[in-house]
């Protein structure tokens, strides 16, 4: 999207000279503005599942004038206290979770997770710092280090997204070796159901690397991205979060959640959990500069339906849904044809994503005549090389399940999949 021509002597700062539009808000803008645009992009939730029953009960009890929740005025930067408590008891009832992991007063609500992402990089890196992420990682995140000026670097992974622990070492060591070592402030790890390679963190992988990094002298905060995890399929991921695993006891923490992809995206209410006084201190400045609290009528909402014991009934509902539609897409590639010709995806656990591989060869990135023919075809996706922060492969994309009713998908995957052959013959 171009920026129109302006005459204004605005000076703009380094930081604003060098922003450009996020790659996520143009795909969104395209999905809502043309219907006949089916878009495999975005992961908008399903608006099936959406719970307007729970907000309609709930939601007008909140705004009555005697309500004692008073929900319709200001609330506290740090976030409800109640919904703090609630949000850590159910952190806690996730597999392998030590009991006492978890405390209100390290918790902070944000819009979303994503400005507590925002919030914790701002606080921890200046320019020209590192974070060190996997490969392929959540794009919406690399393109908001860029735009804060921190450059992403990757961990060894394999093809699948696997952390090759083997060549952490040889990692590590170049960091040293080339000066990188003093910036990197960070580690980013999306641990269950990853965007966009939908694959979990094993525990050997999450072990591994708290190992590496205590033997290489690495002992920079661990931010652990958790946004999907509540929407498995047959069963949640066994492997527990960093906060309950020894072997991080050593490293500052911060573990990033969400109501917005499992509840109501429209909410948008997330949450950052902080082992480290001094650093959320500092995030609860920023906050209170941005916006000194975030919705706080959002916030009552969810915390009723936590308190009511109703946010497990739906969240029971949404994964049997979204289940489903990874059934239809792994059917609708299949019955595309794309395997045979020479295709290869992944095959998730859960989360609203699937992760696609073309043979060697074919771009797909955005300004490649791949990409341009399926959106002139009525269809839109990610390209992959946007999930890297070092140039990655040009043959793999980003489908969403998440957005389109059942009969749109299997259309849209059939148009995506029509594409797909005229360029492989």
């Amino acid at each position: 999207m171009n920026s129109p021509k302006s005459n204004s002597f605005v000076s703009l700062s380094r930081m604003g000279a060098a922003l450009q539009p996020p790659v996520i808000v143009d795909l969104m803008a395209k999905a809502l503005s043309n219907p006949n645009l089916l878009s495999l992009a975005a992961g908008f939730t399903d608006n099936a599942v959406l719970p307007y029953d729970l907000v309609a009960k709930y939601g007008p009890e909140l705004a009555q004038a005697n309500s004692t929740d008073v929900a319709l005025q200001y609330g506290q930067n740090q976030g409800r206290q109640r919904l703090r408590e609630l949000t850590c008891e159910f952190l806690e009832s996730h597999p392998n979770e030590k009991r006492g992991a978890y405390h209100a007063s390290q918790m902070m609500i944000s819009n979303g997770s994503q400005q507590s992402l925002y919030i914790a990089a701002q606080c921890l890196c200046d320019p020209g710092d590192i974070i060190l992420v996997e490969q392929p990682s959540y794009f919406v995140c690399l393109e908001m280090l860029k735009g804060l000026g921190i450059e992403a670097v990757g961990l060894p992974c394999d093809a699948a997204g696997a952390v090759q622990l083997d060549k952490m070492p040889e990692f590590l060591e170049s960091l040293k070796a080339d000066g990188r070592w003093d910036r990197v402030k960070a580690v980013y790890l999306v641990s269950y159901f990853c965007n966009p390679s939908s694959r979990c963190l094993e525990l050997d992988e999450k072990l591994g690397l708290a190992t590496h990094f205590e033997q290489a002298g690495l002992r920079v905060p661990i931010l652990e991205d958790a946004a999907y995890r509540e929407l498995y399929y047959d069963e949640p991921h066994s492997a527990p979060s960093i906060f309950s695993l020894s072997a991080y006891d050593a490293f500052p923490k911060l573990y990033f959640g969400t109501y917005t992809k499992p509840f109501a995206t429209g909410l948008k209410i997330g949450y950052c959990h902080c082992s480290d006084p001094l650093l959320l201190e500092k995030m609860l400045c920023v906050k209170g500069h941005q916006d000194f609290g975030s919705a706080h009528y959002n916030q009552c909402i969810i915390e009723r339906v936590l308190e009511e014991g109703a946010y497990r009934a739906h969240l029971v509902g949404i994964q049997q849904h979204y289940q489903k539609k990874a059934g239809l897409m792994r059917q609708g590639l299949f019955e595309g044809g794309l395997s045979n010709l020479g295709w290869e995806w992944s095959n998730p656990k859960g989360g609203l994503i699937f992760w696609l591989r073309a043979p060697q060869g074919l771009d797909l990135s955005m300004n490649g005549e791949f990409c341009r023919t399926c959106i002139e075809q009525g269809v839109l996706y990610v390209p992959g090389d946007l999930c890297f922060p070092e140039g990655g492969p040009s043959n793999c994309v980003r489908l969403s399940t998440g957005a389109l009713p059942e009969d749109r998908l299997l259309e849209a995957i059939g148009r995506f999949c029509k594409v797909a052959k005229e360029f492989g013959s």
